[in-house]
């Protein structure tokens, strides 16, 4: 075989490389983006035809094809079975995963109405092609399928609050929460006030992020746009309308499920990354609007702001107070460590016992504020979170919690993009079989793919998917238990349909985990209309399913219609279920794995928390391992604020001739406009990015003749 080379001075594997899994996670984007941006030429290979990896987003359709995926467990062979001719005496080989093991147990159930779903064809998709390096009888793509209408979002730019916040620090004026588009959002700081109007585009492959799975770039066409806003029901003991399996299948692609389950905390590290880089313009945003608690078999909502505190009927006069000066202590429970520091030892249920508080604040401060665990958070612990749950609150909403439209598994695209937009190049659908180890020097310094490729860099970075038994003889994981619902109606009903929901469900047995549980509605774009898509989510004590299948039962009615007793009818009705566990590697540290050289890094996979604080911390810590002296991620520059020098470029000609050679090599003094985004871009990366975009096109001219 001729053996390739292709050289590169930066080499990222995300996620997985296995044939069932794999793709960039949150993670991986963010260095790629952070290593684009500072000037390093990044190559991203994945095995996989879409972007995320345990971090995507799917249709309803492309889940069910994941679904089958990992029930089978299928491998695809080897393109190149003698890969391992191509390591050279001086080298060594380090072999690579190809079976993926982060999702087990997986059980998926229909609950609705069982009529025949054969021959029903989404709405909008039309016919893909053949997917290239997988089996033929994966007809579907698991990419996420977007849909690109005009909806409602919040810009990370502005801070925004309720008039009424009083428990928000800091002497920052804020706004009243507006979700406006077309309303200019007054904010202290100009220059993190990026844009984020700008709808999941219509990208074809070329830059990810854009709203539309790289998978459809064969061909695929967005839908119609979706209703945003449903007409609010006349009475909260409406009946719902009956959705059958049909319906979900043919609307599948109003679906975007997310394979874990987060919220972005509005002060959080993740949006201060987005707003820093300028990588919200690539999303929109809709703000949590409650929080709920479930107390003594009951759903009911907490109240979080002080308006929401003094106007609640669910506490006394007494426990209004009671709790503000609870709250207020939290803020800044630092000054006062007379107050708890007798009590560090003990749990944070524990100590709430000794600050005189009713059983009910109790709970709402435990459950649903900290969001803490009963048993095994520590005092300090319980503050720390009580404290970040305040400062969140009033900056974009009347909770702490962001949701991004269409799903979860557009940040890491938003990453992607930024990082194909500085140059970065990414090479789906491509495996890759083992890094190469130079003997001499101790460090990695090459890989070969499935084709008998070999591709050089000077750093690597995987994921612990990939990385083999022998490799993770030392590492000891978690799991995590999720489930992810299909129902007709939210756990609490009000006057509005459009919620986005947060639930906490205590342990039902002892030596269980609270349940966390996230509903969206219609309006993030992640479900059809008249739907609801519910996430669960606890760290596993045994399978997805008897971890959480006791909570559904609490929660939901699982009986079809016809089975349904009268003290059921009030539950929302599952629609369908699917039941998974999937492998929790974070907290592992670099020196548990073994035989990796000093320039491989790997990165884990998504954790049990709400937030996303600890993908970031990760990439910025391996980031600067690599690079001290570079800026993490900083925001591209204006046009304006580009400044030629007067050698390079005469008088007479600044402004008119665009000839590559009077444009700087700088990447950070070349600028082109695309749209609403300013790109900054080396001209040889821009013109490769045209290349591909030109043959792309010609692709599809041929496909149409």
């Amino acid at each position: 075989m001729c053996q390739s080379r292709l050289r590169a001075a930066f080499l990222l594997l995300p996620l997985v490389l296995k044939t069932a899994r794999v793709i960039s996670g949150l993670p991986e984007s963010i260095i790629a983006a952070a290593c684009a941006r500072s000037g390093q030429r990044v190559l991203h290979v994945d095995s996989r035809n879409y972007y995320g990896g345990n971090w995507a987003s799917f249709s309803f359709s492309g889940l069910l094809s994941w679904i089958k995926e990992n029930q089978q467990k299928t491998d695809f062979g080897d393109e190149c079975d003698d890969w391992r001719k191509l390591i050279l005496e001086d080298e060594e080989a380090i072999p690579l995963s190809s079976k993926d093991k982060t999702i087990q147990h997986v059980e998926d159930f229909c609950f609705g109405d069982q009529d025949s779903a054969e021959g029903v064809e989404e709405a909008g998709a039309l016919p893909k092609l053949p997917v290239f390096g997988a089996p033929a009888a994966q007809g579907v793509s698991p990419g996420s399928e977007k849909e690109s209408p005009a909806v409602e979002g919040i810009s990370l730019g502005s801070e925004e609050s309720p008039a009424a916040e009083g428990l928000s620090p800091g002497s920052e004026e804020e706004n009243p929460a507006v979700e406006n588009p077309g309303e200019e959002p007054l904010t202290p700081e100009p220059e993190q006030a990026p844009s984020t109007e700008t709808a999941p585009g219509d990208g074809a492959g070329a830059a990810p992020g854009s709203g539309t799975a790289p998978s459809t770039a064969s061909g695929e066409s967005a839908p119609e746009p979706a209703e945003t806003e449903a007409a609010p029901s006349e009475s909260a003991a409406q009946e719902p309308k009956k959705i059958t399996y049909s319906q979900i299948v043919r609307e599948g692609r109003r679906f975007n499920i997310d394979l874990v389950s987060k919220l972005l905390y509005s002060r959080g590290l993740l949006i201060d990354l987005l707003i820093k880089s300028n990588v919200s313009r690539y999303a929109e945003f809709k703000n949590a609007t409650r929080v709920l608690a479930f107390r003594e078999g009951k759903v009911e909502q907490v109240p979080c702001s002080r308006a929401d505190v003094f106007n609640s009927r669910q506490l006394t006069m007494v426990e209004k107070r009671m709790l503000m000066k609870f709250l207020t202590f939290c803020l800044d429970y630092e000054e006062h460590p007379e107050e708890y520091q007798d009590y560090e030892s003990s749990t944070f249920a524990q100590f709430l016992q000794t600050r005189k508080l009713t059983p009910s604040l109790q709970h709402f401060i435990l459950h649903s504020i900290a969001m803490v665990s009963e048993t095994e958070s520590s005092t300090l612990e319980g503050l720390q979170a009580t404290k970040k749950f305040l400062q969140c609150l009033g900056r974009y909403g009347n909770t702490p919690f962001l949701f991004p439209l269409y799903g979860q598994g557009e940040i890491p695209q938003c990453f992607c993009r930024l990082c194909a937009v500085f140059g970065g190049i990414y090479c789906l659908r491509h495996a890759v079989r083992c890094l190469v180890l130079d003997r001499a020097s101790g460090r990695c310094k090459a890989i070969v793919d499935h084709f008998g490729q070999r591709i050089s860099a000077n750093y690597f970075i995987v994921e612990d998917s990939y990385l083999t038994e022998s490799t993770c003889t030392n590492v000891c994981y978690r799991q995590i238990s999720r489930a992810v619902l299909i129902t007709d109606q939210s756990v609490l009903n009000t006057d509005s349909e459009q919620q986005v929901s947060i639930l906490t469900v205590p342990p039902l047995e002892v030596g269980r985990a609270a349940v966390r549980v996230i509903e969206l509605c219609s309006s993030t774009m992640t479900c059809m209309k008249d739907s609801y898509l519910v996430h669960l989510t606890c760290p596993s004590t045994k399978t997805a399913r008897e971890d959480l299948e006791p909570v559904v039962q609490k929660l939901f009615n699982l009986n079809t219609a016809k089975e349904t007793e009268n003290e059921e009818l009030e539950k929302p009705r599952v629609l369908w279920a699917v039941y998974f566990n999937m492998r929790d590697s974070s907290g592992v540290e670099k020196s548990s794995y073994a035989g990796l050289p000093s320039n491989v890094y790997v990165c884990s996979g998504p954790d049990a928390a709400l937030g996303n604080d600890c993908a970031v911390k990760q990439a910025e810590t391996i980031f600067r391992e690599m690079f001290p002296t570079e800026e993490f991620c900083p925001p591209p520059p204006n046009p304006e604020d580009i400044i030629y020098d007067e050698d390079e470029i005469e008088p007479e000609e600044a402004g008119l001739n665009n000839s590559p050679e009077t444009k700087p090599d700088s990447p950070a003094e070349e600028n082109e406009s695309v749209g609403l985004l300013v790109v900054t871009a080396p001209v040889e990366a821009f013109s490769a990015m045209k290349l591909l975009r030109l043959l792309f096109l010609v692709m599809m001219m041929l496909r149409t003749i």
